[in-house]
């Protein structure tokens, strides 16, 4: 008997890829649960595939930063703070955080199928007996426009938004005096691909910095959240710097008013999401 749940959850995080550098991601999680049924005639109870496995994968994966542990390109030390370096083709990516900001996956590169076996096997000892195989599919959204990588960390925030290396794929819907911009959308999504957005006020010099090594071809953002100090180097190319906290409302917003001043005598509307199926709307 195969028991299923289909978009049981996604998980957006951030990952160290050699070629492109530091991504965000959104994956939309499948689960298939393989085995016999049990004293209530069920293979597993809906409600306990939602709160235990759901849970298990937000602890595990979600809102982290995924390092490729068998990358040559990775330098993973745990000590007074968790500091990783790696070196991709796009120059030397470093985070300093609490070690629970990270996860470690066992492979040479970070792709949704290290991810998924890396959550099986961690999940599969959680389950019954009964279960005899647990299956789970990652993908992305399907969309028909244009999409982008971003990472970003928020200090202010309460939960897992404030680890200063986590991300999302997201789509973007621009109308420019209402009418959607193709030209737009795709101009915003190729300053922003691959990106990493920075606040302003979170930016610091590297003689500021705690853990990390200087370097002159850098950027470097530095802040204090309740879930610990954090740290993070990368070059100023994969960067962008913006003058407001990194919120989805706050990039709406910023997007808008930057289009607005572009071109005073036109209206502007902003849909931006925060991966899958949540966002912000600005105007200007």
């Amino acid at each position: 008997m195969i028991l299923f749940v289909r978009d049981l959850t996604v998980i957006d995080f951030s990952y160290l890829c050699q070629q492109r550098g530091l991504l965000g991601e959104s994956y939309i999680v499948d689960v298939e649960l393989h085995g016999e049924l049990d004293q209530m005639s069920m293979v597993l109870d809906f409600a306990r595939v939602k709160k235990s496995i759901k849970k298990a994968i937000d602890e595990l994966v979600d809102h982290k930063l995924a390092i490729p542990a068998l990358s040559d390109a990775t330098d993973l030390i745990q000590a007074q703070r968790s500091v990783v370096k790696f070196q991709s083709a796009r120059g030397l990516i470093q985070v300093a955080s609490p070690a629970d900001a990270f996860v470690a996956i066992p492979a040479e590169h970070i792709t949704m199928e290290s991810i998924s076996a890396y959550l099986t096997e961690q999940i599969k000892a959680l389950l019954p007996d009964n279960v005899l195989q647990l299956v789970l599919t990652l993908r992305t959204e399907q969309v028909s426009g244009f999409s982008y990588h971003y990472t970003h960390g928020l200090k202010k925030h309460d939960g897992n938004c404030q680890r200063i290396a986590h991300g999302h794929r997201s789509t973007i819907q621009i109308y420019q005096d209402q009418m959607l911009s193709p030209r737009l959308n795709k101009t915003w999504c190729e300053r922003w691909e691959d990106i990493y957005l920075g606040s302003a006020e979170d930016q610091c010099d590297a003689a500021a910095l705690r853990y990390l090594q200087a370097d002159p071809q850098a950027l470097n953002f530095c802040y204090d959240a309740p879930q610990g100090y954090f740290e993070i180097s990368l070059p100023a190319a994969i960067c962008e710097v913006v003058p407001c906290d990194t919120t989805v409302e706050c990039l709406a917003d910023f997007i808008a008013t930057e289009l607005k001043q572009q071109s005073p005598t036109h209206q502007f509307k902003v849909v931006a999401y925060e991966g899958v199926g949540k966002g912000a709307i600005g105007f200007s």
